[in-house]
């Protein structure tokens, strides 16, 4: 077991009950009633640590030996946010150096990647040193995210730094290793939603929207039927309709993985919101409309549109009620 930030080095532990700096303290033991109705079989370092803390805790003592204290009880219960509290309010007291503070939280974060208290723990910290925490902040998450790309906490932390407190340069770089090595990455797609939408050094959306729609056409082209890069295309016309139906890349797109799998869910479903959207269809498109309307005689209807979700209630029978219910908006 560990000990205090301040500390260079493992030790070996010794039981608050034999260390010299505790003798004052009176153990304060859980408080669970006089006839609790389960109790629980508490390891015995672990019973003896929290009655020490709460000792400590309940007198409000702020000290090295309260923060050592609070280590203990965090390596033997990382999500106890009483103990974390509690931390933080002796690292103020103390005027503790928060660099030694980070790397103390980083090795527990290590062993608990999904742990809310940790994360909260170091966002405190970061917030506390500043810009000049946001490089090692970055680093930190990458090396979370390599061994779990989708941990939520690792990239909510990740975000809140960039936006608090910078590191946007090599963003975009990052993203595009990460959909690299895998393209299904859909939280590394929502990662670079935010930003091409939110950093200050890229432009904005508009000014990235003509290259990012090359970048996501050609990652549908490689498999259509990643879900991520269709609704990644769908976000860059947020609230633009007009200017999405006008892009012939997008229904180019749809009409290229149309001509190899007519039974595409997501080229399908893009291509009816695009042609009730006001669409106006391409000679090769009707084509390839009408063949798919061969391939299935049960569809028989003249309007594209109704053919496109007549096929959908074919090929997404998960959904097909919605689907029905799509094609009775089309008829109105």
């Amino acid at each position: 077991m560990g000990s205090s930030s301040g500390e260079e080095g493992e030790e070996e532990w010794v039981p608050p009950s034999r260390r010299p700096e505790l003798a004052d303290v009176a153990p304060l033991p859980q408080a669970d009633g006089p006839c609790p109705v389960v109790s629980i079989a508490y390891r015995g370092d672990f019973h003896e640590v929290m009655d020490y803390f709460r000792a400590l805790y309940a007198a409000g003592e702020r000290s090295p030996r309260a923060l050592r204290l609070t280590a203990d009880a965090i390596h033997l219960n990382p999500g106890n946010y009483t103990v974390w509290h509690f931390r933080r309010v002796v690292l103020e007291a103390l005027d503790a150096d928060l660099l030694l503070e980070m790397h103390f939280v980083d090795q527990i974060a290590e062993s608990n990647p999904k742990n809310y208290q940790v994360w909260h723990h170091k966002r405190w910290l970061a917030e506390k040193i500043g810009p000049d925490a946001a490089n090692s902040e970055h680093d930190f998450t990458r090396k979370i995210l390599a061994m779990d790309a989708k941990n939520y906490h690792a990239w909510s932390h990740r975000q809140w730094v960039l936006q608090s407190l910078g590191g946007w340069e090599s963003e975009l770089q990052y993203c595009n290793q990460l959909l690299e090595e895998d393209v299904f990455n859909n939280s590394a797609w929502n990662q670079r939603y935010l930003l091409v939408t939110r950093s200050p050094i890229l432009g904005g959306l508009a000014a990235m929207r003509d290259s990012e729609v090359d970048y996501t056409v050609e990652a549908i082209m490689v498999n259509p039927q990643n879900e991520s890069p269709w609704r990644y295309l769908r976000g860059l016309y947020k609230d633009d309709n007009n200017l999405l139906v006008a892009d012939n890349r997008i229904s180019d797109a749809c009409l290229k993985v149309l001509n190899k799998d007519w039974t595409c869910v997501f080229a399908l479903s893009f291509l009816l919101d695009l042609l009730r959207m006001g669409l106006q269809p391409s000679d090769e498109l009707k084509g390839t409309i009408k063949a798919m309307e061969n391939s299935d005689p049960e569809t028989g209807h003249a309007d594209i549109a109704v053919i496109v979700c007549s096929i959908l209630q074919k090929c997404d029978p998960l959904r097909i009620n919605y689907w029905s219910w799509y094609q009775t908006t089309l008829s109105s």
